[in-house]
């Protein structure tokens, strides 16, 4: 009688070389085009508040791991990422203890008290935004700051999408480029959309929730935005605000979005729908920030409704 053995072993079964550092320094690799730009763009104040957010965050988690004696993982990357994400996510002209506050936010209260990386239930550095614009809009929404090489005039402080939002008429070309006014690393949509293709590229991101979330927004405007089918005040709608950066950078979090491929398409359509309700019949010209995180929370639904029923008894026989 032949007998056939199986092999059993601990999972996990499919291996990877990736690691969550080298992830990490991708990601950051792909976001730092955009970065340097936000420099020019703004000047000396936006390369310090993007110091000071990073050496918090890192600071912050050494500190907090230290004292809770547990393992210190700094070295993954993983607070130095959310404390970019977090500064690009600032206006650069912010007083320098906003990051401080913003980053020590960011790591103890969303991260490091729900267990660290892994178990945050949304991402870190929006959480971070949406406690700072909450509790000082006002500094939130201020982007009087002159860059080295801006040519567009920050004194007026309102972003592209503000001035859509007010009836007014903005340059699509300097949207698309970046020099306009806004948070430090959202200006540039080119550069974003570069950094999103090569963590596509490199498999770092699947391109279901950016593409999913682009298009989805993209058809809500041509509906409900009031300017039929206005191919420019599309594509201004698409360049504009936080979309690129929120898209590419943080929606696809892996955390804090679904791992199913329906649930991402789910997710990234969700996204989109939310967004286009927040900009259009919103008060506030932007809503990417609060679009994500709300939709951070329905996660778990998502995936226990998109997960893949398994074969055999109980499940599918074909």
């Amino acid at each position: 009688m032949n007998e056939q053995f199986y092999n059993v072993s601990a999972n996990p079964h499919v291996r990877d070389k990736a690691s969550t550092h080298s992830i990490m320094l991708d990601v950051i690799a792909a976001l730092t085009p955009a970065a340097l730009f936000g420099w020019w763009n703004f000047g000396v104040p936006a390369i310090l508040n993007t110091i000071i957010c990073i050496a918090t965050c890192v600071i912050t988690e050494y500190a907090w791991q230290h004292f809770m004696h547990k393992p210190v993982t700094i070295r993954d990357l993983s607070a130095a990422l959310t404390g970019l994400l977090l500064a690009m996510n600032l206006p650069a002209g912010v007083p320098y203890w906003m990051p401080v506050l913003g980053g020590v936010f960011a790591i103890i209260v969303v991260k490091q008290v729900f267990g660290g990386l892994g178990q945050n239930f949304m991402n870190p550095a929006l959480g971070a935004r949406c406690f700072l614009l909450i509790s000082f809009a006002g500094k939130m929404t201020d982007f009087t700051v002159k860059g080295f090489g801006t040519t567009f005039d920050s004194a007026t402080g309102a972003t592209p999408l503000a001035v859509l939002k007010a009836g007014g008429n903005v340059d699509l070309k300097a949207m698309f480029f970046g020099t306009t006014p806004g948070t430090i690393g959202e200006t540039s949509a080119v550069l974003l959309l570069i950094g999103g293709i090569y963590l596509i590229a490199k498999r770092i991101i699947s391109w279901r929730i950016p593409v999913c979330y682009i298009v989805t927004l993209g058809i809500f405007v041509l509906l409900f935005g009031g300017h039929g089918g206005d191919m420019t005040y599309l594509a201004q709608q698409l360049c504009g605000g936080g979309l690129m950066l929120g898209a590419f950078f943080m929606a696809t979090d892996y955390v804090t979005s679904p791992i199913t491929p329906k649930g991402q398409i789910v997710f990234g359509i969700l996204l989109g729908i939310l967004t286009g309700i927040f900009r259009i019949f919103g008060g506030s010209a932007e809503g990417v920030s609060y679009a994500i995180i709300f939709c951070n929370l329905l996660v778990p639904l998502i995936e226990r409704f998109t997960v893949p029923v398994a074969f055999g008894k109980g499940g599918k026989n074909k």
